[in-house]
């Protein structure tokens, strides 16, 4: 199993932003102590995405954070990024694994333990489960209960991601619940001091204990 920090798993958004206010944000979250960084780019063309992401790669690169990439596995190729994450409509995770290989990361979304198992069983490195809140980012969502998202932390043995409307006012609902981490769009990408936001994230986490038990 690898060695993944996925306790703030930080998810892009560029929709509202200009190239240079995106990338800024991008590493204020880093700054402010995002362990792993998922591009999602849902609208870009091919092009468009690899342009992006070589970008991004960058400066996550400058910081030793992974790069995953969402969805596409040729951006993710193109850009040598650490890894790519699939959704039940991409790529099943055994392909991707062929294509990618054993050394890079393979993410994948499951909403049941059925398809916690399916994914582990087939190569996924670790889960994103959700969405436990609504959320304001453009991608449609079903919403997961926190019940389900226990009984799929016990179904597999890598690290599970809630994920889904998440911020620092709005986590408790996760304590006691053996998650590797959180996943978060919206209260990094649209604060006013995406840094600020990210530090204060970790410090309500560390305060609910929630990383004491993590699954690695």
């Amino acid at each position: 199993m690898k060695d993944l920090d996925t306790r703030l798993y930080f998810i892009t958004d560029s929709s509202d932003f200009s190239e240079e206010e995106f990338l800024y944000r991008v590493e204020e979250g880093i700054l402010g102590g995002a362990t792993i960084l998922q591009l999602r780019e849902k609208e870009k063309t091919t092009r468009e995405y690899i342009d992006i992401a070589s970008k991004v790669h960058k400066i996550t690169k400058k910081y030793n954070v992974p790069l995953i990439i969402d969805d596409r596995v040729d951006v993710a190729l193109a850009i040598d990024a650490e890894g790519v994450h699939v959704g039940k409509c991409d790529m099943p995770v055994s392909m991707a694994r062929k294509l990618m290989g054993e050394d890079k990361i393979i993410g994948a979304t499951a909403k049941t333990v059925p398809q916690a198992k399916e994914a582990y069983s087939m190569g996924a490195d670790y889960l994103g489960v959700g969405a436990i809140y609504p959320t304001t980012t453009k991608v449609k969502t079903v919403l997961t209960s926190v019940e389900t998202l226990r009984e799929i932390c016990g179904s597999v043995p890598i690290p599970v991601n809630a994920i889904g409307g998440l911020n620092k006012d709005n986590i408790d609902i996760l304590k006691g619940i053996p998650i590797a981490g959180i996943c978060v769009v919206s209260a990094i990408m649209k604060a006013e001091n995406p840094q600020k936001a990210t530090a204060r994230i970790i410090e309500r986490i560390k305060e609910l204990e929630m990383w004491k038990d993590v699954k690695r």
